[in-house]
This record gives structure tokens, sequence and C-alpha cells, in this order.
């Protein structure tokens, strides 16, 4: 697969500003894609891009999506559920949402959705700079990152010739951060610049040059792509 151009393309966890990105860039690159999450009611759809529901804890849900559509060319699980905190403070339930957003649901996706995908098909999951840097309070996000890399290139054998592929962004302005408001997010972006090698934050744009390049090189499997400016020397 050189090309997205007449493939069908299943983005999970695509109402973010990275996966809004992909889809449409994909969508520009002649792709037919799908939005699955919890909520599709809230993506935004426009030509080439519907949304359907999806829900990474339960099977029967995967199960469902992967029968409703058929044949998939190409995933895409950038889904995430964080649970970020002091290890003495983690909820158990709040733990296994995000490691099922991370790791139990893409193994899912691929129990249902790889049958059917052609020889040429790739899947991408996303990892983070978390699982090369942990830092305090960021167990689970560490752990689930660093698992997901795991998957890639488990997968990748088990799948073979499937092309799977892992994609660990840094600090990437993609929305995520503006809940801290705007003069602590500036200073965070600075103090983050000014640190790691490239001396800058990331875009979602940086993000999706990475993904399409996984999708539609035919010789790039079972590895992870770290896109974060460095950050995880820093």
């Amino acid at each position: 697969m050189t090309s997205l151009r007449g493939r069908r393309v299943l983005i999970v966890g695509g109402g973010s500003g990275i996966g809004r990105e992909i889809a449409s860039r994909a969508v520009a690159d002649g792709a037919d894609v799908v939005i699955a999450g919890r909520h599709p009611e809230k993506v935004e759809v426009s030509a080439g891009i519907r949304a359907i529901a999806l829900d990474l804890t339960d099977e029967s849900s995967i199960e469902r999506a992967a029968a409703d559509l058929g044949a998939i060319d190409a995933i895409v699980a950038l889904a995430a559920d964080h649970a970020n905190g002091p290890l003495v403070t983690l909820d158990v339930d709040r733990v296994r949402r995000a490691l099922d957003a991370k790791v139990v649901g893409p193994i899912l996706l691929a129990k249902h959705f790889a049958p059917t995908m052609p020889e040429d098909g790739a899947i991408v999951l996303f990892s983070g700079v978390a699982a090369s840097r942990p830092s305090r309070d960021l167990v689970v996000m560490a752990t689930g990152n660093r698992a997901a890399e795991g998957l890639a290139d488990a997968l990748a054998v088990e799948l073979a010739p499937i092309r799977v592929v892992a994609v660990s962004p840094g600090i990437i302005d993609s929305g995520a951060w503006d809940t801290m408001g705007a003069e602590q997010k500036s200073r965070f972006f600075a103090s983050t610049a000014a640190a790691n090698p490239a001396r800058r934050i990331g875009s979602p744009q940086d993000v999706t040059d990475v993904v399409m390049l996984a999708l539609t090189n035919p010789f790039l499997t079972a590895t992870t792509i770290h896109i974060d400016g460095g950050g995880r020397l820093a």
C-alpha cells in the first residue's frame, strides 16, 4: 500500500486534534475514512468521512463494527483514556480502562478486523514519550505506551505480511493542553521547547506526516517511530 487512494481507513479515537488531522490528510489522499469512538455524534463529519460507534472496552462492539464495515485496508488506533496520578490514589477501574484503550482494545481490533484485511494492509498504534521517559504520576500512561510498542512488534509477526507500526509522539499542540489555561500552557510549552533538541513543540501535522509514512511505506513494520523532537532524551 503505497497510496491511500481508493483505500478504506478506520481511525479509532479520531475525534482529537491529531485524529482530525489524520482523517483530513487521508481523505485528501483519496481514502474513504471511518472515524470510530464511543461518541460518534461529536465527530465532525464531512465529504469522505463518516462516524460510527465503537467501544474499545466492549468486544461485542468491536465485533459488530467489523461485521458492519467489512474489509478495511488500514487501522489507526489513537484512543486514550488516561489514569494519571500518584500510585496510591489510582482507581483500578480507571487503570483497566486506560489499558483497554492502549492495549486490550487494539488487540481486539486486530482480532476482528485483520482476518479480512488485505496482505498489504497496515495498522498504526499510538504510544507516547512517557514510554521512553516515565515521570511521577504517569505510571499507567508509561506502562500502556510501552505495552503498545511491544504490541506493535508482536502483531507485526502474528499478522505478517500486514504491517504494524507504533507512533510515539512527544508534546504536541493538539488542543489537549488547552485546559491548562493560556498562561500556564505558554510557560509549559516554552520550557519543553527549550529542553528538547528540536527546540520547539510538535504539531498535529508533524504527527500526521509520520502516520502517513507508516501507512504507505511497504517496507516499514515491527518498529516504533518517535516524533517527539528528541524529547525522550532531554
